[in-house]
């Protein structure tokens, strides 16, 4: 049996992966806002502040090179590619091993409070980091 992936242009693989760091952004933030309703109204603003703060780090330190890295990757394809090449097949081993770590973590025993930082740093460095994407492919698609 054959399965059909269909192909996309260069500036459609770089918006369909800023519109997944968002998505992926959006619900961890929204994961973590869950987890903040039981935490005393001070707490929340703290942790939320801190996961705000660490996010800027997170971005400009860590996702910004890898953002950067997979834009030039696209850029140097076919101006037609495969839809799921958005992303570097080795990227989905990783994402897959950061949805295990998700998993594991959520369900250790380390306060949702405490989680809700990491969550919100992560989510909000990937909605950042999602605006070089954007930004290229407003641009046309180069990096």
């Amino acid at each position: 049996m054959k399965i059909f992936i269909p192909l996309a242009t260069r500036s459609f693989l770089i918006l369909l992966a800023g519109y997944t760091w968002v998505c992926v952004g959006l619900m961890m933030i929204y994961r973590a806002s869950s987890w903040l309703l039981s935490a005393p109204d001070l707490n929340k603003w703290i942790y939320s502040g801190c996961g705000v703060l660490l996010s800027v780090f997170i971005s400009h330190f860590g996702f910004r090179k890898i953002v950067d890295k997979n834009l030039r990757r696209i850029w140097k394809m076919e101006e037609r590619a495969y839809v799921t090449s958005f992303i570097h097949w080795k990227s989905y081993l990783i994402i897959l091993a950061m949805i295990a770590m998700g998993w594991l973590l959520r369900h250790s025993a380390i306060p949702k409070q405490y989680l809700a930082i990491l969550y919100i740093a992560i989510g909000s460095a990937l909605i950042l980091s999602s605006i070089r994407y954007l930004r290229a492919c407003m641009a046309g698609g180069q990096p």
